[in-house]
């Protein structure tokens, strides 16, 4: 595993960039490190181990690997280090982005009773807050809940 000091001998970090200071067979001085993933990440090779992006610049900051990572914003390519956090698996999910017909988090069309239900995520066990006729009014209560429950890992309405 490479360690803080080996990577800052081996790169340097520019704007939530790394850049090269050596040679390898890989890359040249001054080439940006980093290819997309398919689950848009970006990675790179070091020391023959594929690394993503973000967790080499949370490394090269702080020295350590942590188990997770959290992009503050939820760009998984801006790696500066100010959108870098490190996180539980829990924190990281509450940080998510929306999913679902409604395009707000914690809020879903409930077909039977028709309509807007509210519910947030509490240690895997989903809580229900409410059924609303209103989508702004559902919305309203899941947005306070995260604030309340999830503070700052709570993303705002998407």
């Amino acid at each position: 595993m490479i360690t803080q000091a080996e990577l800052k001998d081996l790169v340097e970090y520019v704007d939530g960039q790394l850049v090269a200071k050596t040679n390898s067979k890989q890359r040249k001085v001054g080439k940006v490190l980093g290819t997309l993933t398919p689950k848009g990440y970006l990675k790179a090779s070091v020391h023959g181990k594929v690394q993503r992006i973000h967790r080499l610049v949370f490394l090269y900051f702080h020295g350590y690997f942590p188990l997770q990572i959290d992009h503050i914003d939820g760009n998984r390519t801006n790696n500066r280090i100010q959108n870098l956090r490190e996180a539980t698996s829990a924190q990281n999910n509450q940080n998510r982005k929306a999913i679902g017909a409604s395009k707000i988090k914690g809020v879903y069309w409930h077909k039977q009773s028709k309509k807007w239900v509210a519910t947030i995520c509490i240690r895997r066990k989903n809580i229900h807050l409410g059924s609303f006729e209103k989508i702004e009014d559902a919305a309203l209560v899941a947005t306070k809940a995260r604030k309340e429950l999830h503070g700052e890992f709570a993303r705002g309405t998407t």
